[in-house]
């Protein structure tokens, strides 16, 4: 299989998100996010969230060194960039005036992919809330699903002569449930009404946003994105099956039926009717997003042991290889059938026009000897979940695009700077960026001139 045979209309792109490579967290009146106060919080002990104690405060340093990265897609032959913005450049307390130092920074970011025969894709919000809002109840708040409103429609009218592809959220579930149920990403709540309320009005702020998003620019190309993962049940006979379906309803199923108007799915999954305290009369059509794609993010399925507790049922978690099958040096299970069957599922609800993968990628334990990264895991990565993009179109089902995670190795949340998911290894201490023999080989099947 060559990545031509998928034919010109094809997308091919990298991804990135605002907090994990820009740096310069308070250049040119950007205000702090969540992500910024997080990663400097220390505890008792004075340890850190993170697990390596690193921030975002550099990064990649893309903030100043953006040029360099969109001509690095350039040369390795990618269609696409889809970056996001960081509210808080835009927004510095997430609310009222405008700061427009940070609007022209995205216009030149996007001016820079156009002028390098790169399409842009912005996602509106990946995960870095100005903490303004925080201040105010965060996602918790129904308020700040208005402000997200308002802030969509800055964007739209801002970047809208430019862009025409858009995404409202990357990944609700890690923003509600690691986010404010489990607390190991910023805000770093641990709350079950905290959980119901920033599921609820994050979901609202998808159906908003998207009205606003149409209304503003009739013509867009509009989507959001979600983590999915088909959930394997463990436990004898059905109760592996009820596990399964419990995950099912937690991990994927709360997250895509409110915003294609079916609402929450707490018959499966009863813990889910704490939501029934946030909702108002007409929430479940207010929560219906008007959508041209959903972007689908997959990385490895998620374990689903049986625990007897009603309502509940599992506490679904990352596992090693089943069965001897090979892992990412995350401990996370290579899995590329997985791809497959949330491509299926998310087909079989008829609602979507278009799939995107809007993510797809692995960290391994990548080293420069001799000035090369050797990564050929990576590529296999790549190769397997790809075949599983072109065997789903043999299917008919109408995926058109595939994002590489990443362009660079970056800050990766919680885990910091140990994990390399880019196809660019970046040299922290100098910035320098070494194309991993991954990038070359994404180079030569799209055309680009980059060459060992």
């Amino acid at each position: 299989m060559r990545l031509s045979d998928f034919g010109p209309d094809f997308t091919w792109g990298v991804a990135t998100a605002a907090y994990q490579i820009e740096g310069s967290p308070d250049a040119d009146g950007k205000g702090p996010s969540i992500w910024d106060t997080f990663t400097h919080k220390r505890d008792w002990r004075g340890k850190t969230p993170v697990q390596d104690g690193t921030t975002g405060d550099v990064a990649t340093d893309s903030y100043r060194r953006y040029p360099q990265d969109v001509e690095l897609i350039k040369s390795l032959g990618f269609d696409a960039y889809r970056f996001s913005v960081a509210w808080s450049r835009i927004q510095p307390t997430g609310s009222g005036k405008v700061n427009q130092a940070g609007l022209d920074y995205y216009r030149r970011l996007v001016d820079t992919c156009l002028e390098n025969g790169v399409e842009p894709w912005l996602t509106l919000f990946h995960w870095d809330l100005p903490q303004g809002l925080q201040d105010t109840g965060g996602w918790t708040n129904r308020e700040t699903a208005h402000r997200f409103v308002d802030y969509t429609e800055i964007m739209a009218e801002a970047l809208g002569d430019r862009v025409e592809h858009w995404m409202l959220f990357n990944e609700p579930l890690n923003i509600v449930i690691s986010g404010h149920l489990v607390g190991a990403f910023a805000p770093g709540k641990r709350s079950f009404p905290a959980y119901f309320a920033s599921l609820h009005h994050v979901n609202l702020a998808t159906g908003w946003g998207s009205r606003a998003l149409r209304a503003a620019l009739p013509d867009a190309d509009i989507g959001t994105t979600q983590y999915l993962t088909p959930p394997i049940g463990k436990g004898p006979g059905p109760l592996g099956d009820l596990a399964a379906r419990s995950a099912d309803a937690i991990l994927n199923r709360a997250f895509v039926e409110p915003i294609i108007g079916m609402g929450y799915p707490w018959e499966e999954a009863g813990i889910l009717k704490g939501v029934k305290a946030y909702m108002r009369d007409g929430d479940v059509e207010e929560m219906t997003a008007d959508l041209d794609f959903l972007g689908i993010q997959y990385y490895t399925r998620l374990q689903a042991p049986f625990l007897p507790i009603p309502g509940l049922w599992t506490v679904p978690q990352f596992g090693g290889g089943a069965g001897g099958a090979e892992t990412t040096s995350l401990g996370w299970e290579i899995m590329p059938e997985g791809l497959g069957m949330v491509i299926d599922a998310m087909h079989a609800y008829g609602k979507f026009p278009r799939l995107v993968v809007t993510e797809g990628g692995a960290s391994f334990d990548d080293t420069v000897v001799d000035g090369r990264v050797h990564d050929p895991r990576r590529i296999a990565y790549y190769e397997d979940h790809i075949a599983q993009v072109a065997a789903a179109r043999l299917r008919g089902i109408p995926v058109d695009g595939y994002f590489a995670w990443s362009l660079l190795d970056n800050f990766e949340w919680a885990l910091g700077l140990v994990p390399r998911f880019g196809l660019v290894y970046t040299d922290y201490p100098t910035q320098d960026r070494i194309i991993k023999d991954s990038g070359y080989w994404f180079a030569e099947q799209l055309g680009g001139t980059a060459r060992p």
